[in-house]
């Protein structure tokens, strides 16, 4: 006997398969808890679809400028923070609570080998769906994500000795008021004196007013100022110890009240362009945050950042009114400018 399989047989078989699937899932028999682990073949065909998934997108993400290898302070601590719990990191044990998870966090010693450049990039960028792997914290900042990723390419040769120089700094008693801790969480990126360990993305602390420090912590913890590094750090804070903290740092010597450079947008500004002089608001007796005497660096990457933000237009249709202003410096000039203001 012949059976005819017609278009009406072909829709009512697939409507069959999906109402048993639906059935399926609809009775909670599929088992989902993270102790039950994948199937070898579910396991490999997770992991081939992510591989072929990043090898894609990352070829056609837009091009990144790779981080200076000799500046990973401020990523090694934020790994510290955020990332070695599931991840280890050299001479640290990953965490057992988090070690079952499905899948567990892969050991970076061993996997960073297995990604180029961009691909680590990518995934740092945009954390990878259903292993719990987020997408980096602050959009936009992929300044932050290259110093990650090139954190991340050094994990497979680090030392365990090596990973606490970069983040780790004796501070000497803790300040009253604060947790057990908290200050050398600080002085691991920031230093002992302040001053950024040398770091060009770490900015200098001494010598800031102290309700700036106060108002880009609460910043920071909120979201309002762009940082996932910054933001791990201040999220946890309370009142008391922004306040603490912020006096603590600004007490230190560190910037000061004037330029040590010369550069004609300092004092006199660009009119054609309608852009101010630095010290129309970067002056004493201002509101505005102490500048003069900050990592050129520093301040070149800050500079920078607002320049290419796309989202900014002008001041009528944003609050960030420094990144208005940035967006007038032509790039020709911002390097000599952050020259000029800093040492």
């Amino acid at each position: 006997m012949t059976v005819r399989i017609t278009i009406k047989r072909l829709i009512l078989a697939a409507l069959l398969l999906a109402a048993a699937g639906l059935g399926f899932a609809w009775s909670g028999l599929f088992q989902i808890s993270a102790s039950s682990g994948h199937w070898p073949i579910t396991d490999w065909f997770l992991h081939w679809t992510m591989r072929n998934s990043v090898r894609t997108h990352a070829a056609f993400q837009p091009a990144f400028e790779p981080a200076d290898g000799k500046q990973l302070v401020s990523a090694a601590g934020h790994y510290r923070q955020a990332c070695q719990v599931c991840h280890g990191a050299p001479g640290v044990a990953p965490s057992a609570v988090m070690a079952r998870a499905t899948p567990p966090a892969p050991d970076l010693s061993v996997t960073a080998r297995e990604w180029s450049d961009p691909q680590l990039f990518w995934i740092v960028e945009h954390g990878v769906k259903y292993t719990g792997m987020p997408a980096w914290g602050a959009p936009g900042r992929r300044d932050e994500v290259a110093r990650m990723a090139a954190f991340v390419r050094r994990l497979p040769g680090m030392t365990a000795r090596q990973y606490r120089a970069l983040t780790e700094v004796a501070t000497g008693p803790d300040l009253p008021g604060l947790r057990p801790g908290l200050l050398a969480t600080c002085t691991g990126c920031h230093g002992a004196d302040g001053r950024g360990r040398g770091q060009g993305d770490i900015p200098i602390l001494g010598g800031q007013n102290p309700a700036y420090l106060r108002a880009s912590l609460n910043a920071y913890a909120s979201g309002k100022r762009p940082s996932a590094v910054m933001h791990v750090a201040a999220a946890p804070l309370s009142a008391d110890e922004i306040d603490r903290l912020s006096t603590y740092f600004a007490a230190m010597p560190g910037l000061s009240a004037a330029p040590s450079g010369a550069h004609p947008l300092l004092t006199k500004g660009m009119p054609a362009r309608q852009l101010p002089a630095c010290t129309n608001c970067h002056a004493p007796g201002k509101s505005y945050p102490v500048l003069y005497g900050q990592k050129p660096a520093y301040v070149a990457g800050r500079l920078n950042n607002w320049h290419g933000d796309p989202t900014v237009i002008d001041a009528h249709k944003s609050k960030a009114t420094m990144a208005v202003i940035a967006r007038r410096i032509p790039q020709e000039d911002i390097d000599g400018l952050a020259a000029a203001i800093g040492r």
